[in-house]
């Protein structure tokens, strides 16, 4: 018998299970084929922050924020956790501070829920935020936070039970001649091929992407137990390192101080790509990072003193019961520089999706309804 499917797609990461859940709404057929037993790459190596407040305003908003209201109705359903805690972005500098309004004024009425706060009014909010030298912080109510284990774990079963998403793990897609995919020993037909393997640059379309100009990114991350007695840090915490990381903040004039400064204050931030966030999961764990080290070959070895750099700044504006690393990794993700997604078709029927540049928890479900809506 023909093996035959609307949509096949290659990769159960984020990426393709947005994807599929896109295709599959729409009442198609979907295939997904991914190499390993379960997703491995950098869709469980994150935060699992869902971040809105990092997109700069227009469309990538407007994705974020779709995809913020695609988790909220997924969590509910599939039934993995998820917390809208909000986030706080926390400035000690009068140059942080200077962002921070300029922020505020510049983007009024764009889509931001967002806030100046006092340092009573942090501490209100937030347990785990340092309050001593605080000047101001930025509210954002839109951010929230999923155990990205449990949720891409949790999202093939649930996509199967509800839109007959049918699965194949542990099956490599070795070959792609429209409309034949060829995965293991089977040989699949599609009407729609989708290319979602993330960090994968090498078994399909190698030429493709060697012209693209896509390169990959390691990060640093680290976990701590459950924290004891239940305690909770409210909302996700960052400082001024990160203002200079998102594009939300990129147009704003007064951020060239600011990582004027930086620069030559600590020097091994941006050398490494170090800013600095916390958030915490349904388990009590603190998740902390990272770094952002660029190249085409990542050094598979990680580096002590990078992840003591974070540390020693996330003690700068966050506290805890216990800041005791249970576990440490490095997650690798695809960026086009200067461009925030990667999507092309190399031939007919065929839509490669990549380079989500380390958003993709935050963007993929509305990239997915994007361009699914494009296929239809």
């Amino acid at each position: 018998m023909r093996n035959h499917t609307d949509i096949a797609i290659v990769g159960a990461g984020i990426v393709g299970l947005a994807h599929a859940l896109a295709a599959a709404k729409r009442g198609l057929r979907v295939v997904v084929f991914e190499r390993h037993a379960q997703a491995v790459g950098a869709s469980i190596r994150n935060f699992g922050m869902v971040w809105p407040v990092g997109q700069p305003t227009g469309l990538l908003l407007e994705r974020a924020l779709q995809s913020r209201q695609i988790w909220l109705e997924l969590s509910a359903a599939a039934g993995f956790a998820l917390e809208q805690c909000g986030s706080l972005h926390l400035a000690y500098r009068a140059d942080e501070l200077a962002v921070l309004e300029e922020f505020v004024t510049t983007t009024a009425g764009q889509g931001y829920a967002v806030a100046l706060m006092t340092a009573a009014e942090v501490a209100d909010k937030s347990r785990a935020a340092i309050t001593d030298g605080l000047l101001a912080a930025l509210w954002s109510e839109t951010e929230c936070t999923v155990d990205p284990r449990e949720a891409i774990a949790q999202l093939p079963a649930y996509l199967t039970e509800t839109y007959g998403v049918e699965f194949h793990f542990e099956q490599v897609v070795t070959e792609i001649t429209p409309p034949q995919v060829v995965a293991g020993q089977q040989t699949w037909e599609a009407d729609q091929i989708l290319v979602c393997s993330g960090a994968d640059f090498e078994t399909l379309y190698p030429a493709l992407y060697a012209n693209s100009g896509l390169t990959k990114v390691k990060l640093q991350m680290m976990r701590t137990a459950p924290q004891p007695h239940h305690w909770r840090i409210g909302p996700s915490l960052c400082a001024g390192l990160t203002l200079t990381h998102y594009g939300a903040f990129a147009h704003c004039a007064s951020l060239a101080a600011l990582k004027t400064r930086i620069e030559t204050e600590t020097p091994h931030f941006p050398r490494w790509g170090i800013h600095v966030m916390m958030s915490q999961n349904a388990l009590g764990e603190l998740v902390l990072g990272d770094s952002h080290e660029y190249g085409l070959n990542p050094d598979p070895f990680d580096q002590a003193e990078i992840n003591t750099y974070i540390l020693d700044y996330l003690q700068q504006f966050a506290q805890a019961p216990s800041f005791d690393i249970a576990e440490t990794w490095h997650g690798i993700y695809a960026k086009l520089p200067g461009k925030t997604e990667f999507i092309a078709q190399p031939e007919p029927g065929v839509t490669v999706v990549n380079a989500l540049s380390g958003a993709g928890m935050t963007l993929s479900f509305g990239t997915a309804e994007f361009v699914i809506a494009g296929l239809s």
